[in-house]
C-alpha cells in the first residue's frame, strides 16, 4: 500500500463570532437554547461500546434558574470505574496500533463538527449547564476546544518528526510510543474546551482514557461524548463515567495499569492525589505521569505610570467575565496611590453598568456561579470583610439564590496587603485590592511574590518600561502566564500556552507541544547495517 510523510492542515485559531443583534449565530443558538430547554435528558455513562445506567440519578439545572431541570445523569459507582479501565484497556492494543494520520483524521473532523453542526449545541449546553454568556460560551466551547483539537494535531506530527542524527553505516530513530496502561482525565466545571482537552490530547497520542467530568459539567461534557463519537472516537478509547472523586481514587489509584493523570482542580484535591499516587508506587507497571493545572490568586499590578482607563478595563475584564471562575481570573490587585481616585471612578462606572441575570437574555454580563456551594463560601467571604476593621466592601456585596446563585461583581479595599482575601483563592466575581505608596514599587512587587501559594497568572500595567522590565524580573516565577499592559486572562491556544508552577500546577502548558510529550514514552531505534565480525579492535594490535 503506498505510504507518504503526510502534512496536516495548517491551524489557526478560530475566529470568533460576535452574536451581535441580527446576526445568524445570534439567531441560530436563541433558538437552540429554547429547544434545549424544552427537553429533559436522561445522560447514560459511556463504557466502550455501552450507554451505562445505574438508575441513581443527579438531577442537572442551570446555576442561575436552579429550580428548572434540564435533565438526569446516572450516578457512577466503584463496579462503574473498573468497567470503563476494562474497555480502555480492550481498547488499548488497536487503537495504539492505529497509523497516526488515522488519530488525527478522527480529532480533525471533531474540530470541524464543532466549529460547523455542533458549535449551536455545544454553546447551549455550556450556558445552560455551567451559566456562561453567549460570548464566554463562544471563546471556549467552540473556538478553544476547536483550537485544542487542531493545534494539538500539528504538535503531535512536531514531535514524531524530532529525530536523532545518525552515524555513518546506521540509522537512529526514536519512536514516540503512547503510555503502558491507562491515563485518568479528571476535568473541571469552569472550561467546556479544558474538559474536551484533558482525555483528547492523551488520545490522540495513542493512549487511552477513563475521564470523570465535574458533576456540575455533565450537560456538556454529553455533547462533548456525542460529538467524539460521531467523528469517530472508537469504542472505548475515551469512557465517560461519574463516579464520586473517592470511588474513583479507590480503584483507579490501586490498578496496575494506571499509567497517568491529566488533571485541572483545586490544589488540595491534586496533593492529596498526588501523595496517594506516591504510597501506591510500588504497585504499578510504570512510574504514572502526574499532569496538573491547580488554579490560583493571579495579580494586576499597576506602576505609577499606568494609564489609569486601561488599568479600570483590566480590572473590571479580567476580575469579573465568567463571574471570576476562570483559573486565570484576577482576584488581587495592586494600585499605586497617585492613580487610585480615578481608577476607582472608572471601575464603578464599569460595575453600575453591568447587568446581571440568566444567559439567554444576552445583555447581561453577569450571570450565576456555579452552585449553592461556591454561592454561600463566596457570600460568607463578602460578610466577613463588611465586619472587618481590616477591610472594606467599596462595591458590590450583595447577593441572592432564590431564584439563581447571583453574587453582585464585589471589590473589597484591603488595609492590609495579607488579608485573608488577598491570599486565598475565591472563584467567583471577588477582587480583592491594595492601594500602595506610589514610590515603593519595587516593595510592592516583592510583596506580590510573598503574599499567595500560587503562580499561575499575573499582569503588570505600566508605561515606563523600566518598571516592566522590573517586574518581568521580580515576578519571574510568580505566575506561569504573564502579561504586560493586559488584564491576567484569555490565553489563545498556539499562541500563550497556559499553567502554572508553585500551587498552581506543574507548569506543563495546555495547546503546546509540552504537554502532549507527557503522553508518550520515547524508545530508542539503533540499526546497524553492517555489523563487525571479529571483537577485536585496532588497538590490540601489537607495535
Amino acid at each position: 500500500m503506498p505510504k507518504g510523510i503526510y502534512k496536516v492542515p495548517v491551524p489557526h485559531n478560530e475566529p470568533v463570532k460576535s452574536y451581535a443583534p441580527g446576526s445568524p449565530e445570534r439567531k441560530e443558538l436563541q433558538a437552540m437554547l429554547k429547544e434545549l430547554r424544552s427537553k429533559e435528558l436522561d445522560i447514560p455513562m459511556y463504557i466502550g461500546s455501552e450507554e451505562v445506567r445505574s438508575g441513581t440519578k443527579t438531577r442537572l439545572a442551570p446555576p442561575h434558574d436552579h429550580k428548572h431541570t434540564l435533565g438526569h445523569f446516572h450516578k457512577s459507582d466503584k463496579t462503574h470505574v473498573q468497567q470503563a479501565i476494562d474497555a480502555a484497556l480492550a481498547a488499548k492494543t488497536k487503537w495504539a496500533a492505529l497509523s497516526w494520520e488515522h488519530r488525527a483524521a478522527i480529532f480533525l473532523k471533531a474540530a470541524d463538527l464543532i466549529a460547523g453542526p455542533y458549535r449551536a449545541k455545544l454553546n447551549a449546553s455550556t450556558m445552560l449547564g455551567q451559566s456562561k454568556s453567549a460570548y464566554q460560551a463562544e471563546i471556549d466551547s467552540a473556538c478553544e476546544i476547536i483550537d485544542f483539537l487542531r493545534y494539538n494535531v500539528k504538535y503531535m506530527t512536531e514531535i514524531y518528526a524530532d529525530q536523532p542524527e545518525s552515524g555513518p553505516g546506521m540509522w537512529n530513530r526514536l519512536e514516540w510510543r503512547p503510555l503502558e496502561g491507562f491515563v485518568y482525565a479528571l476535568t473541571p466545571f469552569n472550561f467546556t474546551a479544558i474538559a474536551g482537552n484533558l482525555p483528547t490530547s492523551c488520545a490522540m497520542m495513542g493512549n487511552v482514557v477513563v475521564w470523570k467530568p465535574s458533576n456540575t459539567q455533565v450537560y456538556s461534557a454529553n455533547v462533548l461524548m456525542e460529538i467524539f463519537k460521531k467523528a469517530g472516537v472508537p469504542d472505548g478509547v475515551i469512557n465517560l463515567i461519574y463516579p464520586s472523586g473517592p470511588d474513583a481514587a479507590e480503584v483507579i489509584f490501586n490498578h496496575r495499569d494506571f499509567a497517568g493523570i491529566h488533571f485541572t482542580g483545586s490544589t488540595e484535591v491534586f496533593q492529596s492525589i498526588w501523595q496517594t499516587i506516591g504510597n501506591n508506587i510500588h504497585k504499578y507497571r510504570s512510574y504514572p505521569r502526574i499532569v496538573g493545572e491547580t488554579g490560583g490568586k493571579d495579580f494586576i499590578l499597576a506602576h505609577k505610570s499606568a494609564d489609569a482607563k486601561s488599568l479600570a478595563v483590566a480590572i473590571s475584564r479580567g476580575a469579573f467575565e465568567y463571574q471570576g471562575q476562570k483559573c486565570s481570573a484576577a482576584s488581587r490587585a495592586y494600585i499605586p496611590s497617585n492613580l487610585w481616585e480615578e481608577v476607582r471612578g472608572y471601575v464603578l462606572e464599569d460595575l453600575k453598568s453591568m447587568k446581571m441575570g440568566p444567559t439567554e437574555d444576552f445583555t447581561n454580563f453577569i450571570n450565576a456561579v456555579i452552585d449553592e456551594k461556591s454561592f454561600d463560601k463566596l457570600a460568607s467571604y463578602i460578610d466577613a470583610a463588611s465586619k472587618d476593621a481590616n477591610a472594606q466592601v467599596i462595591a458590590g456585596g450583595k447577593y441572592d439564590k432564590s431564584k439563581g446563585y447571583f453574587i453582585e461583581p464585589t471589590i473589597i479595599q484591603a488595609k492590609d496587603p495579607k488579608y485573608v482575601t488577598m491570599c486565598e483563592e475565591l472563584f467567583g466575581p471577588v477582587l480583592t485590592l491594595y492601594v500602595y505608596d506610589e514610590n515603593k514599587f519595587e516593595e510592592t512587587c516583592e510583596l506580590v511574590d510573598n503574599t499567595s501559594i500560587y503562580a499561575l497568572t499575573g499582569a503588570i500595567l505600566a508605561q515606563d518600561r523600566y518598571a516592566i522590565e522590573l517586574a518581568t524580573k521580580k515576578l519571574v516565577n510568580s505566575a506561569g502566564n504573564f502579561y504586560i499592559n493586559d488584564k491576567p486572562t484569555g490565553a489563545v491556544v498556539g499562541q500563550q500556552p497556559f499553567g502554572g508552577a508553585r500551587g498552581s500546577g506543574t507548569n506543563d502548558k495546555a495547546g503546546a507541544k509540552i504537554n502532549l510529550l507527557r503522553w508518550v514514552t520515547p524508545r530508542t531505534i539503533k540499526e546497524t547495517f553492517v555489523p563487525p565480525t571479529d571483537y577485536k579492535y585496532p588497538f590490540l594490535q601489537a607495535d
